[in-house]
């Protein structure tokens, strides 16, 4: 929940961006949750799950709260364990990368190659 108000700027910030936030929750009790939401001004997705031993922190192998993964728009992780000053670098870097591949797939006759790709983590 501290986490919120961050989250809360970076959402407003990249409202014209092709970019989203989604929630996972693990709080036991669900209305609890929703009250507090609503009380916070979450506007993004968010998932309850009930539990750390919910399904979506199961599958990805979620240890620690909070856990922040920056994915990109193929869903492979590009950034993981980021927080506050080092999320925004992180997702800014993401979307100025994601726009030069745009800008150059956008010329006639160039394509980004596969060696293009960027890895994770850079």
């Amino acid at each position: 929940m501290a986490m919120i108000p961050h989250e809360k700027e970076l959402v407003e910030r990249l409202k014209n961006e092709p970019f989203a936030l989604i929630g996972i929750n693990t709080d036991s009790d669900k209305d609890m949750y929703r009250t507090k939401q609503k009380e916070m001004g979450v506007t993004w997705r968010s998932s309850w799950q009930g539990s750390t031993s919910g399904p979506l922190p199961t599958e990805w192998g979620v240890t620690g709260y909070p856990t922040i993964y920056v994915l990109d728009h193929k869903g492979v992780i590009r950034y993981e364990g980021v927080r506050g000053e080092e999320m925004d670098k992180a997702v800014d870097a993401l979307l100025a990368e994601l726009k030069a591949e745009k800008a150059k797939s956008d010329k006639p006759g160039e394509k980004p190659k596969p060696s293009d790709k960027p890895k994770k983590g850079e």
